[in-house]
């Protein structure tokens, strides 16, 4: 057993799920936007909508859009602070199939005109889960840097992003693989113990099949 898993997270209170692990899901959805976020319509599910705005989920999640983490004082005030910069942010309810209880969707738009759609779990202890972008599963954490390919289900795809990872010196933590079904839309989810150079995800936007790639990134200044 760790400290962390006896005292918990360092926070603003009053809830480690409710909200610092909002504020986390909030913070990952904006590093993956890769830009200011515009416009946030937040739909919230189970626990979340029955009991999150006590506990002060709205603000941790909008919190966390504006680059907020867990410990920071200004998150009781997101909301005013969200409509000074000019955030248009929107409260809804939604049931999400075999969803965790503590789970939102966001659907963002960022200044530059990126689009992102994100499921994100609390499940507890400011520990998250991103269960799935833009519609097609993922599953990470947001602990590690972290490369989301959404591709084509065609041979090769998989050894390309490999191959690049070993070229680069970056070793993979985990990696996962998804299909909507036989030469469809897929999605490769991988987490890294390095972070991946900028010009190597670049080169991945313009692979022959490859539809989209995200990459979170932890080092604040990329």
């Amino acid at each position: 057993m760790q400290l962390f898993d006896i005292i918990g997270p360092v926070m603003v209170g009053p809830s480690s799920s409710h909200t610092a692990g909002a504020v986390k899901i909030g913070y990952v959805a904006q590093r993956l936007l890769a830009e200011p976020v515009k416009q946030a319509e937040i739909l919230l599910h189970g626990s979340f909508l029955a009991t999150g705005k006590g506990h002060g989920t709205d603000r941790a999640l909008v919190a966390g859009l504006m680059g907020m983490k867990p410990d920071d004082p200004r998150i009781p005030q997101s909301l005013e602070l969200a409509k000074k910069q000019g955030m248009k942010v929107t409260f809804g309810a939604v049931s999400l199939k075999d969803a965790h209880p503590n789970s939102a969707l966001l659907k963002l738009m960022g200044k530059q005109g990126r689009s992102l759609e994100i499921i994100g779990e609390s499940l507890g202890g400011s520990i998250i889960n991103i269960a799935s972008i833009d519609g097609l599963s993922a599953n990470f954490s947001g602990d590690y840097p972290t490369l989301i390919v959404h591709n084509l289900d065609q041979p090769g795809h998989v050894a390309e992003v490999t191959s690049m990872l070993s070229h680069k010196s970056v070793n993979i933590a985990s990696m996962q693989l998804y299909r909507a079904y036989r030469g469809g839309d897929a999605v490769m989810v991988l987490e890294c113990d390095q972070e991946i150079p900028q010009e190597a995800v670049a080169w991945l936007k313009h692979l022959e099949g490859v539809k989209k790639v995200t990459y979170y990134s932890l080092a604040e200044d990329r």
